[in-house]
């Protein structure tokens, strides 16, 4: 019997690590600051029929709403309540969107704000996404609520109130963040309260969190509050299903705080990769493709098992966060591709697109004075829908990586290779590379400044094949290049350092 109880309660620990994605789909994409609206038609036309198996959503509680500057992305990172009512739209389109979405099996996990409310400047008053009064002078959040009981302003060391050390791991979780008002997660009350509000979401239908600023919460805390959460939802999950948590953890080396503390919650997101990968792609400091060879753990990197990975997101892509200027962003599309795809056919950990909106940059200084600015915009400050164009790209200055066909495919690619062995790698010694996945998949890069033109085992089943990058397969033809593997498993691949998309993907549901 007790054997039995430990089995139970290590099948639930470990089920935190589990996505819970629909069978046969593996990769998550982040729409960040779209509408629920819009999500809920995403996931129907385009996000369940190209294989997505879920949407990372901007956080849909109540906001503060800012005017100076204008109405900036970073709001919503500024609690006011627990309430669902955002930018993105009220409770009923928020259970209407999960609804919709989970019905086509493209599950929802929730960007949860919950190391802080809004910042301490946040004034008096009905300035938030939902209405209700709050001031954040006297800590008092009666929506909630919460009162000046509720904040660790006592425990912080420094004179400001702010982190002033991030050496000092009690300064990094007990002192706030860039002024927020940093919540006292060791109080039972204020824990119930978290949990409440992510059990609210749980029930609704959830899939799972990602848990912001993770690093500035002691990891005790966490695990209370995510030891309290329910099962997921029958109507959609498998009974006794955990909720996925990844924890976002920047932690580059030579930190005070290690991702490792983490590790027993749940994922975390794995900083590192699109820092890596950004330096690699663009052949800085001496690196080469070549050198991927044992990417991953031979990197230095946290368990593929337990790390969450991505190219950017949405703080790196404005040069916040982590990996600087090597972070690759649609704004280097060329590069950006080469990335994402690098990432979708490798087999290490559970990946994520990005999903962005356009913004003017305007470097002062090596620093984007624009990085605040938010999603598109009407003129009365509410978000503009997402319109989709006749070529299925996107309007309204809504980027839409995802839908670009070699993203898009990348993520049927990793779909079809699935539980496949890191096989076959080949590479120049330069930035030349390729590898398989099995008997099921082959990509081949060329990011030389010369014509590449090579004959590689790709351990695939002979026949012909079309190239999904440059098309893809239309019924019984290829629309972009055709790949003709021999009786051997051999085929030539002749790439030019020219081509829009110096990379070649073939895999075996791309067969002619």
């Amino acid at each position: 019997m007790k054997l039995l109880l430990l089995l139970v309660a290590v099948g639930l620990c470990s089920a935190q690590y589990n996505p819970n994605t629909r069978a046969g789909r593996t990769s998550l994409v982040h729409l960040f600051e779209w509408r629920w609206d819009d999500i809920a038609a995403e996931c129907e036309r385009f996000l369940a029929p190209n294989g997505f198996g879920g949407v990372q959503i901007s956080p849909p509680n109540d906001h503060i709403v800012l005017s100076n500057p204008w109405r900036p992305w970073y709001q919503r990172y500024q609690p006011i309540s627990y309430k669902l009512c955002s930018r993105s739209g009220n409770e009923q389109q928020f259970r209407d969107m999960v609804t919709r979405c989970n019905n086509v099996g493209v599950y929802i996990y929730v960007d949860a704000i919950i190391n802080h409310m809004c910042g301490a400047g946040g004034g008096a008053g009905t300035h938030s996404s939902c209405g209700g009064y709050f001031n954040a002078g006297s800590k008092d959040f009666p929506s909630v609520p919460y009162s000046n009981w509720d904040f660790n302003d006592g425990k912080c060391r420094t004179g400001s109130g702010e982190i002033e050390n991030y050496g000092d791991v009690y300064q990094v979780r007990d002192c706030r963040l860039v002024g927020l008002l940093d919540l006292a997660l060791e109080k039972d009350y204020v824990r119930g309260k978290i949990a409440e509000f992510m059990n609210n979401l749980i029930n609704i239908g959830v899939a799972g969190f990602r848990l912001d600023a993770a690093k500035h919460m002691w990891p005790g805390d966490i695990k209370a509050i995510t030891d309290r959460l329910n099962n997921l939802n029958t109507r959609w999950f498998a009974g006794g299903s955990r909720p996925f948590i990844f924890q976002e953890v920047i932690d580059l080396g030579g930190e005070a705080i290690s991702y490792s503390e983490y590790l027993g919650i749940g994922r975390v997101t794995e900083f590192k990769y699109g820092a890596k990968l950004g330096n690699v792609i663009r052949k800085w400091n001496g690196e080469k493709m070549s050198y991927l060879r044992n990417w991953g753990e031979g990197w230095g990197f946290m368990a593929s098992n337990r790390a969450l990975v991505f190219v950017d997101n949405h703080d790196n892509q404005r040069g916040h966060g982590a990996g600087g200027a090597s972070i690759l962003t649609f704004f280097d599309a060329r590069l950006y591709k080469m990335g994402v795809a690098f990432m979708l056919a490798h087999p290490y950990g559970v990946t994520r697109v990005m999903s962005s909106y356009r913004w003017p940059r305007n470097w002062v200084n090596g620093k984007d004075v624009n990085d605040w600015i938010g999603p598109p915009s009407n003129s009365d400050g509410s978000t503009k829908s997402v319109t989709i164009n006749a070529d299925s790209t996107c309007g309204n200055d809504w980027v839409c990586e995802h839908r670009w066909r070699q993203i898009k495919n990348m993520v049927i690619f990793r779909n079809v290779v699935d539980g496949q062995a890191f096989t076959n790698w080949w590479d120049n010694g330069s930035n030349q590379v390729a590898f398989g996945r099995g008997n099921r998949g082959f990509i081949v890069f060329n990011n030389d400044d010369w014509y590449m033109d090579v004959t590689l085992n790709t351990g695939l089943p002979a026949g012909t094949y079309c190239d999904v990058i440059s098309g893809q397969k239309e019924g019984s033809r290829c629309t972009g290049k055709q790949i003709s593997v021999g009786s051997t498993g051999s085929a030539r691949f002749q790439i030019s350092n020219n081509d829009e998309d110096p990379f070649v993907a073939i895999h075996v549901d791309a067969r002619l």
